[in-house]
């Protein structure tokens, strides 16, 4: 099983997860939503640095992202940034980095659990609608929400389309998603790994850091300390 990085070292005794667990009528009546982030949540890669790889700008993209992030840079301005460097590039390169894309460990199993009990599942991304909707479709989520990259004659112009799913855009969407789906906030999880998860993991009924940056960690009221999303389940 891989484990979390150095930042993110479980606390002795407690292999998987730490923190608080589900409470009233989250573990009474289970979870009726749970949304994730996808980059280094649901997926082991950071979609927008396979794509910088063919750019080749992917040292200096991972370099913005990681920032990010760790909570130190705007998440707005930081992705202008880093798509800019992405012009130029062929809009047939996005089905390669769907392709490329690997789920973390889990993954299916997780979503299986939920549906079963009943939950729906969300993704919001600060990644980008070409790769995460069909990921989505492929994985039965319910809900997604990403951003979606602007194409001249078949190649990235370097900017983005509409509005940003920046950490504003990710509460306002667990917000709107529970209200569609007739779910109290108390029975909402929300589940992310950067700073820009924030915003969710404070207005869900429970917030999971996972495998996350300081920043996160500190903040949320759970943690997942292994790259195995099942491990939620051991929270709920």
């Amino acid at each position: 099983m891989h484990t979390c990085p150095p930042t993110s070292v479980p606390p002795e005794g407690s292999p998987r997860v730490s923190g608080a667990r589900a409470q009233g009528e989250l573990a009474s009546l289970g979870p009726g939503l749970l949304v994730m982030d996808v980059d280094s949540t649901l997926i082991e890669q950071e979609v927008i640095e396979l794509i910088a790889e063919r750019a080749g700008t992917r040292e200096r993209v991972a370099e913005v992202t990681a920032r990010a992030m760790h909570g130190q840079l705007d998440f707005a301005d930081s992705l202008r940034e880093r798509v800019a460097t992405l012009a130029g590039v062929a809009e047939s390169v996005l089905a390669e980095v769907l392709e490329e894309v690997e789920l973390t460990t889990g993954a299916h199993e997780l979503i299986a659990v939920l549906h079963e009990r009943g939950c729906r599942v969300g993704v919001v991304s600060g990644g980008f609608e070409e790769v995460v909707y069909p990921l989505a479709r492929r994985l039965g989520i319910d809900h997604a929400a990403a951003n979606r990259l602007e194409v001249a004659e078949g190649v990235l112009t370097g900017r983005v389309l509409g509005r940003i799913v920046d950490r504003e855009e990710k509460t306002r969407c667990l917000h709107t998603w529970a209200q569609a789906d007739g779910v109290p906030m108390a029975r909402t999880v929300a589940l992310g790994d950067g700073a820009n998860d924030l915003g969710m993991i404070a207005a869900a009924g429970l917030g999971v850091a996972f495998c996350a940056k300081p920043v996160v960690s500190e903040a949320a009221p759970a943690a997942v300390h292994v790259r195995d999303l099942t491990a939620v389940l051991d929270l709920l």
